[in-house]
């Protein structure tokens, strides 16, 4: 399988994978906006020449848009490989060249945010057990941050204070976003126009830079400062939260 890594020389022709849409759709239009602004940052965003989702996306830990502490680590922001796409060893091989590259940069080894147990929107614990990765560090409700040492001796990445400390959240609805999944760009307006046509009390934090992301909650959706979900909502989806709250 050929291997197609994004440049700013043909990010516009390129399927990036999780949007399947043409490059006027603000979801795609956000994500590559946003991956040419990291790509200086050392974002590599590698994909199997199929339009699918077959793809690994890192960046120096440094740089990673996470409340984490690896340095020297690479972090995954995504692995993906679904549909018809599975099932060929696309995701060993894509993890592979992650691998090879990290090494040939002198990283101290990998890190991703996982889960207890498969969820949506995060690695697969199981999948990473697998191949070799180990907890470092965990986060209530169910966040486990996975790491492959490449060298045993090295600091072990763990989550940032951040993650923990919620007296900065704002009451009511609080949903912290990036541009970093493009699915926020079409749903974020939705939730707000949703919340407002309501009258109930909801507010928005859009995180710019990775400085921002590294001291705050993360990307997730909170109520009065307890925590919701991590996952993209639809309209569906907010609907049947606004009911268990009874709003």
């Amino acid at each position: 399988m050929k291997l197609v890594q994004l440049t700013r020389d043909n990010i516009e022709q390129e399927h990036i994978c999780c949007a399947i849409s043409n490059n006027k759709d603000i979801q795609v239009m956000s994500k590559k906006e946003w991956l040419c602004e990291r790509l200086d940052d050392g974002l590599v965003f590698l994909k199997c020449d199929v339009r699918g989702k077959c793809f690994i996306e890192y960046i120096p830990a440094e740089y990673a848009w996470t409340p984490v502490d690896a340095k020297d680590y690479m972090y995954i922001n995504c692995l993906w490989v679904s549909g018809q796409l599975k099932g060929h060893g696309y995701s060993g091989l894509l993890l592979n060249k992650c691998i090879e590259d990290s090494k040939e940069k002198g990283k101290n080894g990998l890190v991703v945010l996982s889960s207890e147990k498969k969820t949506g929107f995060l690695s697969d614990p199981g999948y990473l057990k697998y191949k070799g990765f180990e907890t470092a560090d965990t986060a209530a409700p169910y966040f486990k941050l996975m790491y492959l040492p490449f060298d045993k001796n090295a600091d072990k990445p763990r989550f940032r204070n951040s993650v923990r400390e919620r007296n900065n959240i704002p009451g009511g609805f609080a949903l912290y976003y990036t541009n970093q999944c493009p699915f926020t760009a079409k749903y974020v307006p939705m939730l707000e126009n949703m919340a407002q046509t309501r009258g109930i009390d909801f507010h928005t934090v859009h995180i710019r830079s990775a400085e921002e992301a590294q001291n705050a909650p993360s990307p997730f959706l909170f109520y009065n400062r307890e925590f919701i979900t991590h996952e993209i909502l639809s309209e569906k989806k907010f609907e049947k939260i606004l009911a268990d709250k009874g709003l």
